[in-house]
């Protein structure tokens, strides 16, 4: 299992790869959005980056969860619902949310999510393989 920050070392080269940014621009705190520049796009090759990077499989729309942004049991008039917050939550434990739910507009969402985050998914992600490797062993 690999520590935090071999980690943050191995997240910063996904995405100084896939958003083409300096090693410097790549720091926990920085949202993918605002401050690297990336785009809707980009966010499956950064997913496609993480698999092969840490031998992990990561199914479309959990660690970019456009299927809550989109839906309309979720979202009304730009923005998330009281269930829509509850539900991103329940699924992205491993991001603060509490600045996003002050004003919950779609649009704004990929602001929140940071390298940092990034960082405590792929742990997540580690975690449970191990977990679930040392159960198949046992």
């Amino acid at each position: 299992m690999p520590t935090q920050e071999e980690i943050f070392e191995k997240v910063k080269a996904v995405l100084m790869e896939a958003l083409a940014v300096d090693e410097d621009e790549v720091r926990m705190e920085a949202s993918l959005v605002g401050d690297l520049g990336a785009e809707s796009i980009d966010f499956l090759d950064i997913a496609f980056r993480l698999e092969k990077t840490f031998d992990i499989k990561i199914p479309r729309g959990e660690l970019f969860p456009e299927d809550i942004l989109t839906n309309d049991k979720y979202v009304q008039d730009g923005k998330l619902t009281a269930a829509g917050l509850e539900e991103l939550r329940r699924r992205l434990p491993y991001t603060n949310l509490d600045e996003f739910a002050k004003n919950p507009t779609v649009q704004n969402f990929f602001n929140v999510l940071t390298v940092g985050d990034i960082c405590r998914f792929v742990e997540r992600k580690l975690v449970a393989a191990q977990t679930a490797g040392a159960a198949e062993a046992g």
